[in-house]
């Protein structure tokens, strides 16, 4: 069926298929009527965009494509879809992208960097996707695009700082959180997930019996984070409230579709405002919570010497991304050296002759 609600959820979703392409996401309706509209306008919306691939193609018609194809299943898709925009308005929606060139890629640059953002905004706003975009537009769909030095745009970005929550600030944010939202932060402290791990995890997701929890990631990258008794725990304590999602928080204010006193999964945008909220309220100063994912890592770290699994907790490809925790080994070695030593031994005179 095109317009169908899934288990648990009080809006429509819809999904179809468009020369052998599959389209589907959330109607936004909460009645029948309501979505069927919403979905022949998308059908609409969507033949309307298809494009000719054998003709050259505007930046419009590539992005729109682009967004259908890849974009809009990212994790943080309203976050590629501002992106994308923005880029077709300093670039020009008209513009063929066979003439998007190095000068072209800088002038959009410089022009992010204007705004005051920093220099890993950039990258993530403007050089990131407009790679990705082309890199399609040229073995996707064989368009002619122009050969970019794509090493020379991406900006230096400064070393991520690691940031540690003590066990009494850890202690302070618990007591300041709301309780519904508290076991999403305990997770993210324990596990070193992401924001968006922890607001997409599902119980199909969670295996009790095998200790795993399963966790998709940045480029939509799954790994499985093993269940100690604590994350179990606190797991088990979460089961019965919500059939699908693992997070939910207890609505306070009624929309449509929900009831007051009911359970909804947790969105990206409430935890980002209960994490903002708490922040103040726990008076703890220069802790993003970003922190919460340096904090779990460096715990590991220092527990067990071994970056390996530092870099298994966090998903890390490459575990050059992981080095930054050595800090903690050479401290850790450092304090293991001076435990070693034995009691200091008199040196001989430098001036006396050796016989």
């Amino acid at each position: 069926m095109s317009v169908y609600k899934r288990p648990g959820q009080a809006e429509y979703s819809y999904d179809f298929r468009y020369r052998r392409q599959r389209f589907s996401g959330s109607t936004g309706c909460t009645t029948k009527r309501e979505a069927e509209k919403f979905l022949e306008d998308e059908k609409r919306r969507v033949k309307a965009l298809q494009f000719d691939a054998s003709k050259p193609l505007v930046l419009k018609a590539a992005i729109a494509q682009y967004w259908n194809e890849v974009g809009s299943h990212h994790q943080n898709s309203d976050d590629t879809l501002r992106s994308l925009g923005w880029l077709q308005d300093q670039i020009g929606a008209q513009t063929l992208i066979s003439t998007i060139s190095d000068a072209t890629i800088a002038k959009a640059i410089a022009k992010r960097r204007g705004e005051d953002v920093s220099p890993a905004t950039v990258n993530r706003t403007v050089t990131q996707p407009m790679r990705a975009l082309l890199r399609r537009a040229r073995r996707t769909w064989k368009q002619t695009v122009q050969d970019i030095e794509w090493k020379d745009h991406f900006l230096k970005e400064p070393q991520e700082r690691i940031r540690e929550a003590t066990a009494d600030e850890e202690a302070t944010f618990m007591a300041k959180i709301r309780g519904d939202y508290a076991p999403a932060l305990r997770f993210a402290i324990l596990t070193g997930c992401r924001r968006a791990e922890i607001v997409g995890l599902q119980w199909k997701d969670v295996d009790f019996f095998g200790r795993q929890i399963k966790v998709t990631g940045k480029g939509d990258k799954s790994r499985s984070i093993p269940m100690t008794k604590s994350l179990y725990d606190l797991l088990w304590s979460l089961k019965d409230d919500h059939k699908t999602a693992v997070f939910t928080y207890l609505v306070k204010r009624p929309r449509p579709g929900a009831t007051k006193g009911s359970r909804e999964p947790i969105t990206m945008e409430g935890f980002k405002t209960e994490w903002r909220r708490t922040k103040g309220r726990s008076g703890v100063e220069n802790f993003r919570f970003h922190d919460s994912r340096h904090t779990a890592a460096t715990r590991l770290v220092r527990a067990t010497g071994n970056l390996k699994m530092a870099q298994k907790l966090l998903g890390h490809t490459e575990l050059a991304t992981t080095s930054r925790y050595a800090h903690v080994t050479d401290s850790d070695l450092l304090s293991g050296m001076e435990a070693a030593e034995v009691a200091p031994v008199a040196l001989p005179d430098k001036t006396r002759n050796a016989k």
